[in-house]
């Protein structure tokens, strides 16, 4: 149950992270600021916006890093396996072999 929760938790950062990673501006991106294009008017301020969607992007990253961690701590510590079904790392694939009949058994 602890692990599904975690699953979910950790697709929902990194989707997070992937919308806030692609919402940045480069750091190219300044130099048309200085020119007029208008930063100075964003919702965030000239540089709210960085420091906002940096500092998100930093908090989202130590969640998704932290998430995998115990996801995987979890799963190295997994109860042993109920049926055989459940692990089938061990399992041989056993591979019969047809004996050699006489040529009498065979129908010409």
């Amino acid at each position: 149950m602890l692990i599904n929760v975690l699953t979910i938790v950790y697709l929902l950062v990194a989707i997070l992270l992937i919308g806030f990673i692609l919402l940045q501006q480069g750091k190219g991106a300044d130099a048309g600021a200085s020119f007029g294009a208008g930063a100075a008017g964003t919702v965030f301020g000239s540089a709210g916006s960085a420091n906002f969607l940096s500092r998100t992007t930093a908090i989202l990253a130590i969640i998704f890093f932290g998430v995998s961690l115990v996801i995987g701590n979890l799963n190295a510590h997994n109860i042993a396996p109920k049926s055989q079904f459940d692990d089938l790392s061990q399992v041989e694939q056993k591979q019969t072999v047809p004996t050699k009949t006489e040529n009498n058994d065979i129908p010409q």
